[in-house]
């Protein structure tokens, strides 16, 4: 199974749209087997889920997403789990163990709207990201 974990400063980073890095996790039989560090290079939101769809990640660990970046993840057929926070490196071995605590009110609800001056529209409205 491959994870990925947004990721700041070994932590989980909060913002999924807005993450500039994910660690990826190969792992085998419950154990991790290789971590390596991927920039999102300026990708934001929905072009995500293709950026981790190209990684081949199965899973995503993550603080909070928008609604529109979870249908494509789900059509990615990458299974999120929100909410998470603290040492991205523990995250993955506590999601390993079975026991990885999230938060179920993830996603955040501030989209479709403007992100200081950046004009910033997910589509949510019309569907989720195409």
């Amino acid at each position: 199974m491959k994870i990925a974990a947004t990721y700041e400063n070994g932590n989980i980073f909060q913002h999924f749209g807005h993450t500039e890095y994910f660690k990826i996790f190969d792992t085998q039989d419950g154990q991790i087997t290789c971590t390596q560090v991927f920039s999102t290079a300026g990708s934001g939101h929905c072009a995500l889920a293709g950026f981790l769809s190209s990684l081949k990640v199965d899973v995503l660990i993550c603080g909070g997403i928008g609604a529109g970046a979870q249908a494509a993840l789900s059509d990615a057929g990458i299974k999120i789990y929100g909410g998470a926070s603290g040492n991205a490196d523990k995250a993955v071995e506590s999601l390993l163990a079975g026991n990885l605590a999230t938060n179920p009110n993830f996603s955040c609800d501030h989209h479709n709207h403007e992100h200081h001056g950046e004009n910033h529209y997910c589509k949510e409205k019309d569907g989720g990201c195409k």
